[in-house]
């Protein structure tokens, strides 16, 4: 078996410069690292990868720990993200780590046992709040992180999101210029973030158009709580036009909602949602929808964490990502 001492004798580079080309060192240039990397796979040499790990002094682990409640976690898409993320870091040698844990005490002592044991060189953050204490229990620690979403923390830290105020903005504005007057907003749990930001942009198209932005109702991102919220929102005495939901799952409910009443979403009221789901294709009638395209988030989140694991803070700490729009009958603008 090729050594790693033969494969650097072989191509007359030391050991040193190897190895940091097959760890994908940037401080090892690009050409060099490409054709160490073909030597090697040429020779058909594999890394001892404990052995790496105790030369870099690191796990080559990145550590995410899922929230086990409903809502943003748990749509194919972001299992598309993780695949994305995944295969980035493996590039890189690093695994991804998948922990499970219930929001709240549970959650931070999953994250207290990463630090303690240190069982990973960095963590993803997922369905941020908008006061986090996962964010401040990390900084503390000095572990590096970056979060799939925002926070409202004041400490520097890295972040990829999409731009949910300005999809919701545009949602808005869109349902307003084609003649509706009353629309509501079916929003996620205030806690989240991403919930706020979707509500300030529905907020921000209202007032711009001169409009009451009074319809709103807070549900969790399930189908249940969609349709009770909207069932209660079509009962009232000005009932809305058009529901504008934080999220697929929510708006899904909503429709439902629509039906029980003897309307036709899309016809009688608009119906909106977030994320494209699979299933939003599929609903009767289609769902308006707008997404967070996955690759371009998830190699940008790989990339972020790796510069932070190896060379600190990104000069850019924070990307935010515009939404692709996907209009379907639903709202009324597709047949």
């Amino acid at each position: 078996m090729t050594s790693l001492r033969s494969l650097a004798s072989e191509l007359g580079l030391s050991v040193t410069t190897v190895s940091r080309a097959l760890d994908g060192y940037e401080d090892v240039a690009v050409a060099t690292r490409e054709r160490v990397s073909r030597a090697a796979a040429a020779a058909g040499y594999r890394p001892n990868s404990a052995a790496r790990r105790l030369r870099k002094g690191s796990s080559e682990t990145v550590a995410l720990v899922m929230p086990t409640e409903p809502g943003r976690f748990y749509e194919p898409v972001f299992v598309d993200l993780l695949a994305v993320i995944g295969e980035r870091l493996a590039a890189r040698h690093y695994d991804l780590m998948l922990l499970a844990a219930r929001p709240g005490a549970e959650e931070l002592a999953a994250y207290r046992r990463i630090v303690k044991d240190r069982r990973a060189d960095a963590c993803i953050i997922v369905r941020t709040r908008r006061h986090d204490e996962r964010v401040a229990l990390l900084q503390e620690a000095g572990l590096p992180f970056v979060c799939h979403g925002r926070t409202e923390t004041h400490a520097p830290y890295a972040f990829v999101d999409g731009d949910g105020e300005a999809g919701f903005r545009e949602v808005t504005s869109r349902l307003v210029s084609l003649g509706h007057r009353r629309i509501a907003h079916l929003a996620a749990p205030d806690r989240f973030t991403f919930a706020e930001l979707r509500a300030r942009g529905w907020h921000m198209a209202m007032r711009a158009a001169g409009l009451a932005d009074d319809l709103k109702l807070m549900c969790a991102s399930s189908e249940e709580a969609g349709e009770q919220a909207a069932t209660e929102l079509l009962a009232g005495p000005e009932r809305p036009t058009a529901l504008i939901c934080a999220t697929d799952r929510i708006a899904i409910g909503a429709i439902r909602a629509v039906q029980a009443a003897g309307l036709v979403a899309g016809r009688d009221i608009a119906v909106t949602g977030h994320d494209n789901i699979h299933a939003s294709r599929f609903t009767h009638p289609a769902l308006t929808t707008m997404e967070l395209e996955v690759q371009p988030v998830g190699e940008c989140l790989a990339d972020k964490l790796l510069h932070l694991i190896e060379r600190g803070m990104p000069e850019r700490a924070g990307d935010v990502f515009p939404l692709r729009q996907i209009v379907r009958a639903s709202s009324g603008e597709a047949d």
